[in-house]
């Protein structure tokens, strides 16, 4: 043991006597505060400086997250600057991709992003890049697939732009501003957490800087490498807008509540059980139904998992979920919750979904409900690409949840105006057959030939049961059996299953 001199410690008087320049004198803002204590920040003057010191070069890897959604200003404002730096050659690895970041176009076109991986992509930059603008495929992964990727090497950031609510002058970030009401709040920063852990640089870019320590923090200053503070790095209205919304659709609240009953009778909704609700009107309104049932049978779950909306922070401060595990929130609801209530804990992607983590929390779900664009007659599941072939959404954690939980339950309407959602062959296969349990529209319930003990349980309680052959004559019967799409030979996305194997190729859209 080493032998500490006693007398060569400070006295406390002492020790108060460093800082007694400080004592009493009033602290106007965290920057002035922190200065004082420190100078040693990680506070830099731009986005410019930042890159500079980052040494990003050509051919290199960036990373952003997409929890601000549409209403996103870092993407775009990063990559102009790189842009103006005449940087190119870049891999972009969002986690997912929206209609705000259609000037990507341009960038792509000028040669300073070469390649992208992702989640998804939306808007005119989704319509783009299905007509060939890339050279390289956009390479789709999972939400799980992409920590995995991350965690391997297989995908390398070199540096990592993240943007964030809140921000310490050390990088102690979050997504809320816990002494005021944020309009840019995220709530959980579960996707750029791994990032901002194995980029070889992190930049946390902030609009509130505030002083030390910003904690509970989503991001820990000892994985931020340089803090930029900007006027704005979101839209509120976009932020909390997307995918989820509250259905007043009678066909989606239909499919709702026969998916409540499906559930109820699966054997898989007990006292304790753990859920997740996938976006999308009739799954999120799956929730409102079983919220009923619990009460009535007096259950409570004993975590809600995954992306986040008011109805389950609901729920869980009605006492009705116990615990909730959040790597994305969908609404304002749900980011107030996370700083407000102890039991809402954020996580990283790899926590949540990740093949490689097997503590992995989609191991321990229930069930999952889960929509779709396309299911077909194996089961498969397409979330990706529209019955025109246009790259119009995002893989998430379709795959990952489906494959996790105990009871998979894909929910659609068996046709949306004239497209069909049951045919004979997905257009991009994101979820195969084998890991859907059940299959619920507004117009049946088909069960995988894979799960017996499910059909039978459901047929007991009452639950009419048919086949997705049945399903899919139907909708044919409804709208007819579609013309091909026409394809041309290039492909211009790779569909990557949760292992980072591939499932599927999405091929250029001919429209000669």
């Amino acid at each position: 043991m080493q032998d500490i001199d006693i007398k060569s410690i400070p006295r406390v008087e002492e020790i108060t006597a460093l800082h007694g320049a400080f004592a009493g004198t009033p602290v106007k803002d965290a920057e002035t505060f922190n200065e004082r204590m420190h100078s040693k920040n990680r506070v830099v003057a731009s986005i410019e400086e930042a890159i500079r010191l980052s040494g990003l070069r050509d051919g290199m890897t960036v990373s952003f997250h997409h929890h601000f959604r549409n209403g996103d200003f870092i993407v775009n404002m990063v990559l102009d600057e790189i842009a103006r730096l005449g940087i190119k050659n870049l891999t972009l690895a969002a986690s997912s991709l929206t209609d705000i970041h259609e000037p990507l176009i341009g960038h792509i076109k000028n040669g300073v992003v070469t390649h992208i991986e992702t989640s998804g992509l939306r808007g005119k930059l989704a319509e783009a890049i299905s007509r060939g603008l890339m050279d390289f495929p956009v390479v789709f992964r999972s939400h799980g697939g992409r920590a995995a990727a991350i965690e391997s090497g297989e995908v390398h950031i070199d540096v990592a732009f993240l943007g964030a609510p809140s921000c310490d002058p050390y990088g102690n970030a979050n997504g809320y501003n816990r002494d005021e009401e944020n309009s840019t709040s995220c709530g959980s920063l579960g996707y750029a957490k791994l990032d901002a852990l194995m980029a070889d640089k992190t930049v946390v870019i902030t609009d509130h800087l505030v002083r030390f320590p910003n904690a509970p923090f989503g991001i820990p200053e000892s994985n931020v490498d340089y803090v930029v503070k900007v006027d704005c790095i979101g839209d509120p209205k976009g932020i909390m807008s997307g995918a989820t919304r509250y259905t007043k659709n009678p066909k989606e609240l239909l499919i709702a509540k026969t998916t409540a009953d499906v559930i109820e009778a699966s054997g898989y909704f007990y006292d304790g059980f753990s859920m997740q609700m996938g976006s999308g009107g009739a799954s999120l309104a799956t929730a409102r139904f079983l919220r009923e049932k619990m009460i009535a049978s007096n259950y409570r779950a004993r975590f809600a998992l995954g992306g986040i909306t008011g109805q389950i922070v609901e729920m869980h401060e009605e006492g009705l979920i116990d615990k909730i595990l959040d790597v994305q929130s969908f609404d304002l609801i749900a980011a107030n919750s996370l700083k407000n209530n102890r039991f809402h804990q954020q996580i990283d992607a790899s926590y949540y979904a990740s093949y490689r983590n097997r503590g992995a929390a989609v191991n321990q779900l229930d069930f999952v409900v889960l929509s779709a664009l396309e299911i077909d007659t194996d089961f498969n599941v397409n979330v990706l690409t529209g019955s025109d072939g246009v790259i119009r959404g995002a893989i998430g954690g379709h795959p990952d949840t489906a494959a996790g939980a105990s009871l998979a339950v894909v929910v659609a309407p068996l046709t949306r105006g004239r497209i069909p959602s049951i045919v004979r062959r997905v257009n991009t296969i994101v979820t195969p057959g084998s890991v859907v349990d059940v299959v619920v529209t507004d117009q049946g319930v088909a069960v995988n030939p894979a799960r017996p003990d499910v059909k039978e349980k459901l047929e007991a309680a009452g639950i009419p049961v048919t086949s997705i052959e049945k399903l899919r004559e139907r909708c044919e019967r409804i709208v007819g059996i579609p013309e091909p799409i026409k394809y041309k030979d290039r492909i211009v996305g790779i569909s990557m299953y949760r292992d980072n194997t591939v499932i599927d190729l999405i091929r250029q859209i001919d429209e000669g």
